[in-house]
């Protein structure tokens, strides 16, 4: 039986059902899932897929990611709510290149680990699979392994394997509309051009989760653990100089009252100028240099090329008093003089991340 998945959270409980119920059933999995976006969120996903099939000794197949075709296929149905129009065609399309890739391999039958899915309709997807499987003749398995308790069973199953838990479906639309009703920041839609890893960011939670592999590989207890911070995110800021632009570089958790403000030095403690309005900072570079053991040619260098969030965390917990304080703090190559304005948009946000702590 070939078993498309989406994820881990819900592959992990539907396997081990599958297994329990078709103990003669030979089980190949098959990672097809081009609605997944961005990227890095897919390979996230499956990442962990992978390490689900690797525990339970099923063999995993990873599909096409080619999201061209899904995005067309969807075209004209981006405002779809949940379980509407744009996810009907969603299922077929990965419905229809599962059921070919069974058929493809001799199976007599495939089935989907969607139906494990609370936010997925039962019915829409029989549907959609029966018809599918028919056309390649193959039959379409529909357990409902929801009911008696079953999506309970699967949460703590989760828990107790400490599985990637992604907070979406997967497409783009759906992200959009669920953060706009969230009222958060669609961050895993973008990452700074810098390269910086962010945050509770998609390529922070890669990082993790390939640690993980590795602590497992060498058989090292550890654990997953959740945490509740203050997040930062900076789209877009400038820095004119007697109405010129010029390098800057904002610090992590640099922030404005008003997006625009300017004004002149109006004095300066050791290293560290101060604006005379709206509790702005400056530092030179070199500075800058000091502080965060780095050798930057030009603050051009550092907007491409900068140290961790960590290092620049610690550089500005040595120029400020206190850890609460959220000013804007800017690098630039020289000490500033003359009229400056400054434009900053920039976010902080509650939000949850997940740190992997070594056991002894």
């Amino acid at each position: 039986m070939l078993v498309h998945i989406c994820c881990a959270v819900d592959s992990h409980y539907f396997l081990q059902k599958l297994q329990t119920e078709y103990p003669n059933e030979k089980l190949i999995g098959f990672f097809y899932d081009p609605n997944i976006h961005p990227y890095s969120e897919y390979y996230l996903r499956l990442l962990d897929v992978k390490r689900s099939c690797r525990l339970l000794g099923i063999e995993l197949i990873e599909g096409d990611y080619d999201v061209e075709n899904w995005l067309k296929a969807v075209r004209g149905l981006e405002h779809e709510p949940e379980k509407g129009g744009r996810c009907a065609i969603c299922f077929d399309r990965r419905f229809e290149v599962s059921a070919q890739k069974a058929a493809e391999l001799g199976e007599h039958s495939f089935t989907s680990t969607l139906l494990t899915s609370p936010k997925k309709s039962l019915k829409q997807l029989k549907q959609a699979g029966d018809a599918l499987g028919a056309r390649f003749g193959v039959s379409f398995v529909a357990p409902d392994y929801r009911k008696a308790s079953g999506t309970q069973e699967q949460n703590i199953l989760a828990k107790e394997a400490q599985l990637y838990r992604q907070d979406y479906c997967g497409c783009l639309y759906g992200l959009t509309m669920q953060r706009e009703q969230q009222q958060r920041l669609a961050d895993e839609l973008f990452s700074p051009l810098s390269g910086q890893i962010q945050p509770e960011s998609i390529e922070a939670r890669i990082a993790l989760y390939e640690e993980r592999l590795e602590r497992e590989e060498t058989h090292q207890p550890y654990r997953i653990v959740k945490e509740r911070f203050l997040n930062w995110r900076l789209l877009q800021g400038w820095l004119k100089v007697r109405k010129e632009v010029i390098p800057a570089h904002f610090l992590p958790y640099s922030t404005l009252k008003k997006s625009y403000t300017r004004g002149r030095i109006a004095y300066q403690t050791g290293a560290l100028q101060h604006l005379s309005r709206d509790e702005v900072k400056c530092i030179s570079l070199s500075h800058y240099n000091t502080l965060a053991q780095t050798d930057y040619p030009t603050v051009t260098a550092l907007l491409y090329h900068p140290p961790s969030f960590e290092t620049e965390l610690k550089v500005r917990q040595t120029l400020l008093t206190t850890v609460y304080d959220l000013s804007t703090v800017v690098v630039t190559d020289e000490n500033l003089e003359g009229k400056i304005e400054l434009y900053l948009d920039a976010t902080t946000y509650e939000d949850v991340q997940e740190k992997l702590i070594l056991l002894s």
